[in-house]
C-alpha cells in the first residue's frame, strides 16, 4: 500500500490526511505539538472557554463533505455577522442575508440601495470568474489553465480589478467613507493592507454576504476535533509531539522525513507547515528561501483573552471597533512595524451563543487588534501600551467602564503565535497579499523538480484562511491521484 506522510495537524492538514485516507491511501500525520489543529485550537482557564484563532467560517461545505453524517456537527448561520462601532456614535451590524445588510446601511447611511447592491454583485462576478483558477484549482498546473473557465477569466481580467487597491475601489464604488472602511477591512482577512492590496480581495464580502457567515455550535474547536475523529476512523495514524528535523531527497525525489535521528521511509511528503520555516529548516534551500523572503509578510496579531464579568447587550457575537485613522494604523504596522496608538479592536464573544463558554454573569472576550510581524520589537512594554489604548477606546465609545470588569486575562503575541504554531515572524497568513501579484507568488502546492512532495496551508496557494486551506487539501490530493495514476500507467 502507497504511505503518505503529512507533516503538521492544522486544518490543512488534517483535510490532506482525510482525502488521501479515502483513495486507499495509508497515511500517518506527524505534529510538532501535542494536539492537532494547529491555529484553530482553544484556552480553557477560570470557567471560561475561548477559541484561540479563528473565529468565523464560510463554505462551511468544505468541512462537511469531509465527514461521515454522525461526525458531522451542528452549523449555526449567524444572522448579524459583525457590528461595527465607529468614533462618532455610528453603529451597523452587518448581516449575512445581502438584502437585510442594504436595508441595514441604506436606513442608517446617505447610501442608496442600488450602490451596495452593485458593490456586491461585483464581488461575486469576481469569484466566479476566480474561484476555479484562483482558489479550487492551481494555476500553477497547467491543465488548470487550458480549459474554457481560466480562458472566460482572462477574457474577463478587468472585472477583477487587480491593479486598483482594495481601498480606491471601494472608495470609487461605495465613497461613504463608514461603508469604504467597513469594506475595507476586508483585507485584513489575509494579514494584508487595503491601500496596497488589490480590489479583488472584495471577493470576500461576497462569501459573507452574498453566501452567508457560520459558526460551529461548539465553537471553533469542534471542526478540528471531528476531522481527527474522520482520520482516525479511516485508518490515519497520529505521531504527536513528533518533531520533524528533516525532509529526505535524493536526485528529484522525496525518499521520506527523519525523526529523531532516525529516517522514517516514504514516497511522498505533505507539508502543512510555514513555507518559510520549510525551506529554512526542513529542507534547506537559499534560493526559494530568499525569494519567499522578499515577499512582505502578513500581519500578526495581539490578543487579549478577558473573563469579564456583567453583560454587554449592545455587543453582538463578532463586534469591531474601527479606528478614526485608518490608513496611519496600516502605515504603521507595514512601514514602521509598530502598533498604532488607536488599533481597530476585533471583540469574538461566544458565550453570547454559547452560554457555558463563561461562568453565569460572565462573558468571554477574545479582544484582538493587528500587530505588525515581529522583528525584535519591545513586546512587553507594547502590550502594556496596548492594554491601555484598548480599554481607553472602548469605554469612550461604549461609555462604560470596562478595566474593573477584567476578573482574569491571559495574552497572546507575535513571538508566542510563532512559539506555538510555527508562523514565522507570528505572521498568521504567511506573506501579505499588498501586491497585485500576491496570488501568483505564492508557492505552489507541488514541486514540479522533486517527486512526491507536496504543500497545503495558508502560506501556500491559495492563501490564508479556513476555506482556503481546505481548498489546498483538495488541490494536493488530486495531485497526488494524478501522479500514482501515472506511476500504475
Amino acid at each position: 500500500m502507497v504511505q503518505v506522510i503529512v507533516i503538521g495537524s492544522g486544518i490543512a492538514g488534517l483535510a490532506a490526511a482525510i482525502r488521501l485516507a479515502r483513495q486507499g491511501i495509508e497515511v500517518a500525520v506527524y505534529e510538532a505539538s501535542g494536539k492537532p489543529g494547529g491555529k484553530v485550537s482553544q484556552l480553557q482557564f477560570n470557567g471560561f472557554r475561548f477559541d484561540t484563532g479563528p473565529s468565523l467560517l464560510t463554505l462551511p461545505s468544505l468541512i462537511l463533505e469531509l465527514l461521515d453524517e454522525d461526525l458531522q456537527f451542528h452549523i449555526k448561520k449567524l444572522d448579524i455577522i459583525t457590528r461595527y462601532f465607529y468614533e462618532d456614535g455610528t453603529i451597523l451590524s452587518a448581516f449575512s442575508d445581502a438584502d437585510k445588510m442594504i436595508e441595514e446601511i441604506s436606513t442608517k447611511l446617505p447610501v442608496q440601495k442600488n450602490t451596495i447592491k452593485s458593490y456586491l454583485e461585483k464581488a461575486s462576478d469576481i469569484y466566479n470568474l476566480t474561484s476555479d483558477l484562483f482558489i479550487f484549482g492551481t494555476f500553477h498546473h497547467i491543465k488548470s489553465l487550458v480549459n474554457l473557465k481560466s480562458l472566460n477569466t482572462v477574457m474577463n481580467f478587468r472585472k477583477l480589478h487587480a491593479f486598483a487597491t482594495l481601498h480606491d475601489f471601494n472608495q470609487k464604488q461605495l465613497s461613504e467613507a463608514h461603508l469604504v472602511q467597513l469594506f475595507d477591512r476586508y483585507a485584513t482577512y489575509n494579514g494584508s493592507n487595503p491601500y496596497q492590496a488589490p480590489a479583488t480581495l472584495s471577493v470576500i464580502s461576497h462569501l459573507e454576504h452574498n453566501t452567508g457567515a457560520f459558526i460551529p455550535q461548539a465553537g471553533m474547536y469542534t471542526i478540528v476535533h471531528s476531522l481527527q475523529q474522520q482520520a482516525e476512523r479511516l485508518g490515519v495514524i497520529f505521531h504527536f509531539n513528533a518533531n520533524v528535523e528533516k525532509v529526505e531527497c535524493h536526485k528529484g525525489k522525496v525518499n521520506g522525513i527523519w525523526i529523531n535521528g532516525e529516517l522514517i521511509p516514504s514516497d511522498m511528503v505533505v507539508s502543512d507547515i510555514d513555507i518559510h520555516r520549510f525551506y529554512s529548516v526542513l529542507m534547506p534551500d537559499k534560493k526559494r528561501l530568499t525569494n519567499i523572503q522578499k515577499q512582505e509578510r502578513s500581519t500578526s496579531a495581539l490578543i487579549f483573552y478577558w473573563g469579564i464579568k456583567g453583560n454587554f447587550p449592545e455587543m453582538d457575537i463578532h463586534n469591531i471597533f474601527f479606528s478614526a485613522h485608518y490608513k496611519d494604523e496600516f502605515d504603521h504596522l507595514f512601514e514602521k512595524g509598530e502598533v498604532y496608538s488607536d488599533p481597530t479592536v476585533y471583540i469574538y464573544i461566544s458565550s453570547k451563543y454559547q452560554k457555558s463558554d463563561a461562568p453565569d454573569g460572565h462573558e468571554n472576550w477574545f479582544v484582538m487588534i493587528n500587530a505588525p510581524a515581529d522583528k525584535g520589537q519591545p513586546w512587553t512594554q507594547i502590550i502594556k501600551q496596548a492594554r491601555k489604548d484598548i480599554l481607553a477606546k472602548m469605554e469612550r465609545i461604549l461609555d462604560k467602564s470596562i478595566k474593573d470588569k477584567i476578573v482574569c486575562e491571559q495574552v497572546l503575541s507575535p513571538p508566542d503565535i510563532e512559539r506555538l504554531t510555527g508562523s514565522v515572524n507570528g505572521s498568521i497568513y504567511g506573506s501579505s497579499s499588498n501586491s497585485r501579484f500576491s496570488s501568483f507568488n505564492r508557492h505552489a502546492n507541488f514541486r514540479s523538480d522533486m517527486k512526491g512532495l507536496f504543500f497545503v496551508g495558508g502560506s501556500v496557494h491559495p492563501g490564508g484562511g479556513i476555506p482556503l486551506c481546505l481548498s489546498s487539501a483538495r488541490i494536493v490530493a488530486g495531485l497526488v491521484k494524478e501522479q500514482l495514476r501515472k506511476t500504475k500507467q
